[in-house]
Formats: C-alpha cells, sequence, structure tokens
C-alpha cells in the first residue's frame, strides 16, 4: 500500500487495492458542485476508471482538491509517462466554520511577499481566516490617505530593543537600527484578493483603544496628554498611553475603519480591545468628565463606551465587531465575536454570555512561545509550547453546554513577533506546530502522536516547497 501523508488528516479516508493509471491526473479528474452534500462537505472518489471531486460549494471543492493534490505525492511510476494513483475514498468537512492564523506584523513589518506565502500555507492546511494584526504601540501598518503621518511616523521607530523583555525591567539596550514600514491600500487589496482565490478570509485588527502608541506618536492630540511629543514605542510590553475619549479622537477612529472597511469587504473587524491600562484616563480631566457624564463608576468603564463609539461604523456596513476577551468585561456589543486568548475558562465565560467564540488560548497556540530547550532555541518571549502539546489541544473548553459549545465557531493560533525580526524566524515558529494546529482546527480523528509525525516528515517537503522555513523535527 502507497504511503499517503495528508495533513490535516480527512475525517474518512479507505483506500482500496485498485489503481488508476493516467498520464495526467490533474487535468483528467472529474470536479463538480453537487446539490446533495452540505456546503462544507466533500468527497474524492478515484477507481481504476478515473477520479471525481465533489463538494457541496466551492469552497468545499477547493478543499477537495487541495486534499487530493496531497493524495498525488503517493502517486507511483506506471511506465509510459504515466502514473498509478492509489484508489480511495474520502469523505470530509470540517468541524469548525473559523480556522485562522493571526500574523502580527506590527512589531516587525513583514513583506508583502511573505505575507502572500503565508496565504499559501494557511490555504494547503485547508484553513480559511488569515488576521493581520496591523497596527500596535511598535508600529502602524496600513495606509489611512486621511491621515497620512500614521505612516509617514506612526510606522517607524528610530530603534529596537535588544534581548528578552523581564517583568518590571526599565533600562534597555537598542540595536540602534531604524525598522519600519508599511502596506499600501493596493499591497491589501492584492493580499485579499489572493486570499479571496484561495477560499480565504483576511481579517484586519486596529487594535484600540489601547496598544495606540504609534498612532499618538503622529497625532498628539489622539493622547490623554497632547502637548507630549511621544515616539513609536521602541520596547515591548503595555504602554500606559492610550487613546483619550474626546469626541474628535471618536471621530478619527471611525475616519480609519471606514477606509480599512474600503480594503477588507470580508464579514469581520477586529478591533482589540486587550490590554487597555485606565490609568490616564483616571488622571485626565477630559475623561473623568466624559466618566461622569456617562454616569459610570470606574474609568475602565470608558473602553466599552469607546469601542461601541467607533463600532457604530461596522453596523453601518453590516460588518461584524472582534475582539480578544478583555472585550467581554467592558459591555462590548452582544454580536460581537470573542477571541479566548487567556486561556479556556475566557472562551467558556464569553460562550455563557452569548458571545460566538473563537478560541485562541496562548497556552495551546501562541507560537510565540519555545518549542524546545531556551538555551538553543531562539529567542522567545517565554513559556513551552513544543509541537506535541499543539497536537493534544482541545479546541472545546470544559463545561458547556451543547447550546453553548454551538457558539464555538472556531479556533485561531498567533504568531506574534516581538522577537522575530524577519519571516525566516516566523517560519521557524510558525511550522510545523501549523500542520499540528490544522489537525485540531480541522477536527481529523485523533489518533497517536507518532501517526501524526509519519504524515507531517513527507508533508514538510511541500512547505519546503512553498519557500517558507520551518523547525526539524525532534525525531
Amino acid at each position: 500500500m502507497p504511503d499517503i501523508a495528508i495533513v490535516p488528516a480527512p475525517r474518512e479516508l479507505v483506500v482500496d487495492d485498485a489503481r488508476w493509471v493516467t498520464a495526467d491526473p490533474v487535468a483528467d479528474a472529474v470536479r463538480t458542485v453537487v446539490e446533495n452534500l452540505g456546503e462544507t462537505e466533500y468527497r474524492i472518489d478515484v477507481q481504476a476508471d478515473g477520479a471525481r471531486l465533489s463538494g457541496g460549494s466551492e469552497d468545499a471543492l477547493r478543499w477537495a482538491e487541495t486534499t487530493y493534490r496531497q493524495l498525488l505525492d503517493a502517486a507511483e511510476p506506471a511506465g509510459d509517462g504515466e502514473v498509478a494513483v492509489p484508489a480511495v475514498r474520502i469523505a470530509d468537512a470540517p468541524r469548525f466554520g473559523w480556522r485562522g492564523l493571526m500574523l502580527d506584523v506590527a512589531r516587525h513589518f513583514m513583506p508583502k511577499e511573505f505575507v502572500l506565502k503565508v496565504v499559501d500555507v494557511v490555504a494547503l492546511h485547508r484553513m480559511n481566516v488569515l488576521h493581520l494584526h496591523l497596527t500596535d504601540d511598535q508600529g502602524w501598518r496600513v495606509q489611512i490617505d486621511a491621515f497620512p503621518q500614521l505612516t509617514e511616523i506612526g510606522a517607524w521607530r528610530p530603534e529596537t530593543m535588544v534581548g528578552k523583555m523581564e517583568h518590571h525591567q526599565t533600562e534597555f539596550e537598542y540595536d540602534g537600527t531604524r525598522h519600519g514600514g508599511f502596506y499600501t491600500k493596493d499591497d491589501l487589496r492584492e493580499i485579499v484578493a489572493y486570499a479571496a482565490e484561495r477560499g480565504i478570509t483576511v481579517v484586519p485588527e486596529i487594535d484600540l483603544p489601547g496598544h495606540m502608541q504609534a498612532a499618538i506618536a503622529a497625532y498628539p492630540e489622539l493622547g490623554n496628554h497632547p502637548d507630549r511629543q511621544l515616539g513609536v514605542r521602541q520596547v515591548w510590553g503595555i504602554s500606559e498611553d492610550v487613546l483619550n475619549v474626546n469626541d474628535a479622537t471618536v471621530d478619527f477612529v471611525r475616519t480609519v475603519l471606514r477606509e480599512v472597511l474600503e480594503i477588507f469587504p470580508g464579514p469581520y473587524i477586529h478591533l482589540g480591545g486587550d490590554e487597555c491600562p485606565a490609568v490616564q484616563w483616571r488622571e485626565s480631566e477630559a475623561a473623568q468628565q466624559r466618566q461622569a457624564e456617562l454616569g459610570l463608576t470606574e474609568a475602565g468603564q470608558l473602553q466599552g463606551w469607546f469601542t461601541a463609539q467607533v463600532a457604530s461604523v461596522l453596523a453601518e456596513q453590516n460588518r461584524r465587531l472582534v475582539g480578544w476577551d478583555e472585550m467581554v468585561e467592558t459591555d462590548c456589543p452582544k454580536d460581537a465575536v470573542i477571541m479566548a486568548w487567556r486561556g479556556p475558562d475566557r472562551g467558556e465565560v464569553a460562550a455563557k454570555a452569548g458571545h460566538d467564540v473563537v478560541m485562541a488560548p496562548n497556552q495551546s497556540v501562541y507560537f510565540d512561545y519555545y518549542q524546545g530547550d531556551p538555551a538553543t532555541e531562539p529567542l522567545a518571549i517565554g513559556h513551552f509550547t513544543p509541537l506535541e502539546k499543539v497536537y493534544d489541544f482541545e479546541v472545546l473548553p470544559p463545561g458547556l453546554t451543547a447550546e453553548e459549545q454551538a457558539r464555538i465557531v472556531g479556533t485561531q493560533c498567533q504568531v506574534w513577533t516581538e522577537y522575530m525580526e524577519d519571516p525566516e524566524q516566523v517560519g521557524y515558529m510558525l511550522l510545523p506546530r501549523l500542520c499540528a494546529f490544522a489537525e485540531r482546527a480541522w477536527g481529523s480523528p485523533k489518533t497517536p502522536y507518532d501517526e501524526f509525525l509519519t504524515r507531517l516528515r513527507p508533508h514538510l517537503t511541500r512547505i519546503e516547497a512553498l519557500g517558507l522555513n520551518y523547525r526539524p523535527l525532534d525525531r
């Protein structure tokens, strides 16, 4: 029997003894969208007389094609320029509707060409969401015509801290190298179109009202100390410089979001909402006045009000707000999709509160964590998430009713790039952990880890063919 290595593994795969002999298995296969399959279901039937791919939708047929191309790696030479394709029956469908990867291009800018390769590797694993973290304290990466200084100033920092940032560290060493870059609107439209051709939705993130120091550096009037000229942040961690809650700043964000919506036609827009200190709002007379006007009892509640004000732009265009799980604590819109990053329990809380939830727990699917001994691995933010731990990840948190489980719409892995300066480092941290994550996101049958490694080893050549770096397997 030929070795068939399909990643992520399909739900059902039956291999027969027969073979289909043909000179061109790609061109000669029959492909059809059919009505007797569910929208996300596909079938592959290879018999001695040919191959048939069918799907309940164009997306499902595209997943069938991806699986079929991997199956063809098991074809063997049959003489006279022909190959023998193993006869199989595959019945498959994904378990979750949101199967995503988040790429942070704010901390370290990544060239457009690399982002397109990331789209390719997302498609290779039958995933369907690429979430781009486009803005943060350390850089603003999206062209906004109404506010050109966001990229003229906010996209560049004079230098970057060297080494690992420790808790409560106050003195830093810097590399002396200017870092930055941004995507033009045309760049992003190209990425969006390229992804759409592969059945992938690009979700942009404009992180607010915290993680906004780069924007405040460009336009100081957005901050709570408008007379203070900030620079784009050169260290990691959380900045206390957050957006003020003035009407003009609300209008600024609305204008930015309207331009972002023109670039990204997908149904989801991510507004961050994580790690927003309220220190400056407590100190600001204007913020305190706003808090009193709104009848709020503490400054932190201003975040929910601010998010609701700017998110009205999304509702105007029938788009849906996505935010990190802190948003649940800020009286966010009830239809917001929540990304549970601080642990499975945060997903449970969000689902019980009636939100659709994407599970993204840092303990299992943050790929800025170490994969091996820190003494021999590239610098990472900390913690330990080896390949096997990702493979063992369980998407659904415990303690949910069937109705609450239905609100877990999917899962997503994250690549935060504080310690990843270039595409080579991103590839090393992302792959092959993404391969293991894709199995859980798809709902592949859970087999012993060694069986997964047996399929993964030949699969790595497909990653090489895409021109991406990866971490070699330990065994």
